[in-house]
């Protein structure tokens, strides 16, 4: 017997039809002598209809009540799930973020967990029923609802499996696991069997959108193995572990989940998987003095107003090293008030002028084989010479070179190097069940 943690994102309980499927599934699981604990997203689009009627009415909501409304959708999910197992006749009981005993700091929409107590999910279990947990939310230590930002039922699933020492924590979404580049802009790309949590850390950071970083971080953490899988098919998915044996071996799933048991590669490819980024934009700082200390105060100021910086190049002008260029790269929602911050120092810094390119795009090639195989940097670049693609920045760390382009370009970016590394499925197309790719 396992403990399992499943989490269901919002296209797989989108409607009742789908509330039936998911817990068909969860009844299996159980009835095959596991401990089960589901955790829930908002069905579909509620999270954005809940936001579009709070703009109807405000455009200044309270972070506190809007909390309590985003929490809503979650409850809904985790009610009618619950009465949905139930009539298959299995016991299970749904319990929100507070009850499953989540606790977080009170940084309303973007809510930190700083400790799990899951005594209820604990004893639910024990006494042989589901316990369906609704995601995304917790509460802080004046009893307020909080939300956990974008991502939050991964990190909630993941979490729970942490704190209840859980076998696995299988991750529902639309496609059949994490592949080597988004399905939607490489129809050819391949279902990837297995991923080191650094690589998988990597790819989360650099774009991939099926696994958000904090739960990837939180995985890490506490060596909690994820099977990242589809709730439309019974295929088996994409494990995340950095335990070397095969966790597939280790009875910790539904058999179902082993009905293509699929060999393991000899030794890890070169390349894993392609990220792609559309959501930063660029700035420029010019001709600052090139002097100690510069540096340092930009990046003061934009971490004075929240801003995460991501890539970072300077560069001296041959015609007057006296000068320098910065520019780095951050998310589009911290650049206008990072703007703001800078220009509010321009007399400070001494620069001439801030560019800003909200047009860029983010290409990440991601695989530990870069570690032993020289080479990889020349064939990307010449992939991208060949397809006439301009790259603005470089950067990389041990298992990742991260190029930026024109965002016009990046979807022909990620399509050629795919094919330039050998990544392209020969024999089937990758499938998007929900449309969504989550």
């Amino acid at each position: 017997m396992a403990l399992i943690v499943q989490k269901y994102g919002g296209s797989s309980v989108s409607d009742a039809e789908a509330m039936k499927r998911v817990a068909k599934r969860v009844a299996e699981t159980h009835e095959a002598g596991h401990q089960v604990v589901v955790v829930v997203s908002a069905m579909g689009d509620t999270t954005d209809d809940l936001l579009d009627t709070a703009a109807e009415i405000t455009k200044n909501a309270p972070e506190r009540e809007m909390d309590i409304l985003l929490s809503a959708g979650e409850r809904i999910s985790m009610a009618l799930l619950s009465m949905a197992v139930n009539e298959l006749g299995v016991p299970a009981t749904a319990y929100t973020g507070a009850q499953a005993g989540i606790r977080t700091n009170s940084n309303f929409g973007r809510a930190q967990i700083i400790g799990m107590v899951p005594e209820r999910i604990a004893r639910a279990i024990k006494d042989g029923q589901v316990a369906i947990v609704a995601g995304f939310q917790g509460v802080s230590k004046d009893e307020d609802v909080t939300t956990l930002g974008r991502g939050g039922s991964d990190t909630t699933a993941v979490a729970l499996a942490a704190a209840l020492n859980a076998d696995v924590c299988e991750i529902y979404t639309d496609v059949d696991g994490l592949f080597s580049a988004d399905p939607r802009i490489v129809p050819k790309a391949h279902r990837l069997r297995t991923l080191t949590q650094e690589e998988t850390l990597e790819m989360a950071a650099h774009g991939a959108k099926i696994l958000h970083l904090r739960a990837v971080e939180f995985a890490r953490r506490y060596g909690v193995p994820l099977h990242v899988r589809s709730s439309f098919s019974e295929k088996n998915g994409t494990w995340i572990s950095d335990t070397p044996a095969n966790p597939q071996l280790k009875g910790m799933v539904p058999a179902a989940a082993l009905a293509n048991p699929e060999e393991e590669h000899m030794e890890q490819p070169v390349i894993s998987g392609i990220a792609h980024d559309r959501s930063q934009d660029k700035i420029t700082v010019t001709n600052l003095p090139n002097t100690p200390g510069q540096a340092a105060r930009i990046f003061e100021i934009c971490a004075e107003v929240g801003a995460n910086v991501d890539m970072i190049v300077q560069n001296v002008p041959v015609s007057d090293p006296t000068k320098a260029n910065i520019t780095f790269t951050l998310p589009e929602g911290d650049a206008k008030k990072t703007l703001a911050a800078l220009e509010a120092h321009r007399a400070e810094i001494q620069f001439d002028d801030l560019r800003y390119n909200p047009n860029i795009g983010k290409l990440s090639l991601i695989g530990a084989g870069m570690r032993t195989n020289p080479g990889v940097s020349a064939r990307l670049f010449k992939a991208l010479s060949e397809a006439n693609i301009n790259m603005d920045l470089i950067s990389t760390s041990e298992i990742r070179i991260s190029v930026v382009t024109k965002l016009d370009d990046l979807d022909r970016a990620v399509q050629a190097v795919h094919t330039a590394f050998g990544l392209d499925a020969t024999e089937s197309e990758a499938v998007v069940y929900g449309g969504t790719g989550r």
